[in-house]
């Protein structure tokens, strides 16, 4: 079915009765429940055939956890240096509406520690309820969205899903953004598209998608104009608004960009260091996790191309490819790479589309076989690789 014929179809059944209602819900939270469970094991597993172990709690509070912590107690008023003068990343570098949370929960008498992982959980609650909706929406069936619940919380990262991370939140919203705005209902898409754009930078790539949303429905329906526009506009200025509110708390405009250099080497290269990284991995490299990294970015782009060949509805295919530019286009952490890959849905609908179509037999065994792989590899990279994901 092409962009537009879903796009007249959709709000001709109640999704909610599309979906399967409390039960196909259901159905969707538990398969969550079963790839966190399955996931929380085997990093239990992993941490302790390790000769220093350092316990779940630790491993899901780790690395981006403990900065996220720090920016619930506050922000800096301005940069950070070093012993040698140098600057730093700070806190500035994260986007507020995750730590926000965090310290809401705080107040109400958790530790941040707590606080950040039942955001997180609670999140990823949302997100598999959104993810079931957005499925069952875009390909008219409650079997393709419990297969994009269990193909997105299996992937290769969705370890994120249960550590102190914002994917889980991001995920959560841009699902239930796409949802909304598929079935027309704007003041809850611009909502959701805001709260995008104040919880990760590629939330300007999700209110870009909304804003495609937005254009086709006003070419589809000329009589409810401002709707949708007012819907596009509020998403829009989400990401340029915290870029200013730091370079006004900073005094200079492009401070956020030069703390996310200082801290993280991150920066657009337009691909220059991505492509760096394949060909080197690809011909020089011995280790197999920068291989598997590597495999993954292209395995990427091939489901991305697959997915565009078969006409998706046009703003997830926009959104899909303007974030995968800018995770692609960025210089950075490579093994950061796949977990920033997670929230593009475009990647993961070749195979929902297949799992949908597909006997059930074959769509578990499927399944099955990518989230072994994929909960697993999650693991190892929190509870073994040393560095950073």
């Amino acid at each position: 079915m092409s962009a537009t014929a879903q796009e007249t179809k959709a709000p001709a059944v109640r999704l909610w009765d599309l979906a399967g209602r409390w039960e196909g819900v259901g159905t969707a939270v538990g398969l969550l429940a079963l790839t966190r469970t399955v996931q929380i094991l085997l990093l239990v597993v992993l941490d302790r055939s390790i000769p220093e172990p350092a316990g779940l709690r630790s491993n899901l509070l780790i690395w981006d956890g403990g900065w996220f912590q720090r920016v619930a107690a506050g922000y800096p008023h301005g940069y950070t240096y070093g012993q040698s003068g140098a600057l730093e990343g700070n806190e500035l570098a994260f986007f507020p509406l995750y730590p926000m949370l965090i310290r809401l929960l705080s107040t109400l008498g958790l530790d941040p520690g707590t606080a950040a992982l039942t955001v997180s959980w609670v999140a990823s609650i949302g997100a598999a309820v959104a993810l079931h909706l957005l499925g069952t929406s875009l390909f008219s069936s409650r079997r393709a969205g419990w297969a994009l619940v269990a193909i997105c919380c299996s992937a290769p990262m969705s370890v994120v899903l249960s550590m102190a991370y914002s994917e889980s939140l991001f995920l959560a919203l841009v699902a239930g953004m796409f949802v909304a705005a598929h079935r027309r209902v704007w003041w809850a898409a611009g909502l959701l598209g805001l709260a995008c754009s104040l919880t990760r930078p590629t939330g300007a790539a999700a209110a870009v998608g909304l804003a495609v949303a937005a254009i086709m429905a006003v070419r589809a329906d000329r009589s409810r104009i401002w709707p949708p526009l007012v819907a596009a506009v509020v998403a829009l200025a989400g990401v340029p608004a915290y870029l200013a509110w730091v370079g006004l708390r900073v005094g200079e405009p492009d401070a956020w960009f030069k703390i996310q250099t200082a801290g993280w080497g991150t920066s657009f290269d337009y691909g220059s260091s991505t492509i760096k990284f394949l060909k080197d991995t690809l011909t020089l490299a011995d280790g197999w996790v920068p291989m598997s990294v590597a495999l993954i970015l292209l395995a990427a782009l091939a489901a991305a191309g697959v997915a565009l060949a078969g006409r998706p509805w046009l703003p997830i295919a926009v959104y899909g490819l303007v974030a995968m530019v800018l995770v692609y286009g960025q210089a950075g952490y490579y093994h950061s790479k796949p977990r920033l890959l997670l929230p593009v849905l475009l990647t993961l609908l070749p195979a929902v589309a297949a799992a949908a179509k597909a006997r059930p037999r074959v769509a578990i065994l499927a399944i099955s076989a990518w989230a072994a792989f994929g909960l697993w590899y999650g693991a190892y990279l929190v509870a073994v690789w040393p560095y950073t994901i």
